[in-house]
């Protein structure tokens, strides 16, 4: 049994696992699987029915989407899909099919969810060789699948520079630099020129937003109690400035519980004679 080392895999991860009749059925994102690991033709219909079609594994990498595949199983018409698991999509052409003897399956979850991933798939020929590193799934239609599982790395996104225009500069807080030379790309300003019921509704509108506090736009909308001063009642302001003599304090008379209860006792007796009474049935 010849023993194949496994090639240096990219550490990013799986995101979709599917079929595909050829490279022109298969999506421009994904990678065929059309050789195996031994050399040989990895179409899953073999004989005479390969003049109907070809049947290939495919898989992409492709990250826009923020799913990556957690796991990949192969189950038999027999067994129940486990919970979390789908079947892949098939992208055949249009009279080929998949058998249903054997089905792939796979798990995909958020990329930010999970540490480890499906990173690689291979195909070898049943019963002749082996990927080291690589998990058995099994085999179907005379191949052996396997797996690569591992820790994944996201690409860092690039942040794209931006040209600061001439009216960003004007916000800066360091002053008001030199003006620049006037070129054929910095034309002097011209201001606006707009019909006097264009201006008179741009005030309406500016004025409508500056007292529009509802959709809270601004945390600075004016209200009602702007500009009041808080001040105390004078009445108020002399009681807080005279001395409380210790023996009016010792006047207060604390209340125990059935002393409150006494005071505030109430029957509801008029309450329920009037819920009692009949009402007069209108003849």
């Amino acid at each position: 049994m010849s023993v194949f080392e496994s090639s240096s895999a990219s550490s990013r991860p799986i995101t979709a696992v599917a079929w595909a009749s050829n490279a022109t059925t298969c999506p421009s994102h994904f990678t065929l699987i059309s050789m195996t690991e031994d050399g040989a033709s990895a179409n899953f219909i073999r004989g005479f029915a390969i003049k109907s079609g070809g049947l290939f594994l495919c898989y992409s990498k492709d990250l826009s989407g923020g799913m990556v595949v957690a796991d990949v199983q192969l189950i038999s018409d027999k067994e129940t899909i486990p919970h979390g698991y789908c079947y892949i999509p098939e992208y055949l052409e249009p009279k080929a099919s998949v058998g249903k003897k054997k089905r792939v399956c796979v798990r995909i979850v958020p990329v930010g969810s999970v540490t480890m991933a499906v990173l690689d798939l291979k195909l070898t020929s049943k019963n002749k060789s082996m990927v080291q590193q690589y998990t058995c799934l099994g085999d179907m239609n005379g191949f052996v699948v396997w797996c690569l599982k591992g820790p994944f790395s996201t690409p860092v996104p690039q942040a794209k520079p931006r040209s600061v225009s001439l009216d960003m500069r004007s916000l800066s807080l360091d002053g008001v630099g030199p003006p620049l030379p006037l070129k054929a790309s910095n034309p002097p300003d011209v201001p606006p020129k707009f019909s006097r019921r264009r201006s008179k509704l741009d005030m309406t509108n500016q004025t409508e937003g500056v007292y529009d506090s509802g959709n809270h736009s601004n945390i600075y909308g004016i209200t009602a109690m702007d500009g009041v001063p808080f001040t105390l009642h004078p009445k108020f302001d002399s009681q807080s400035n005279t001395k409380v003599s210790v023996s009016t304090l010792s006047d207060i008379r604390i209340k125990s519980v059935q002393d409150i209860e006494n005071e505030y006792n109430y029957t509801f007796a008029v309450e329920e004679l009037a819920a009692k009474r009949i009402r007069p049935s209108l003849s």
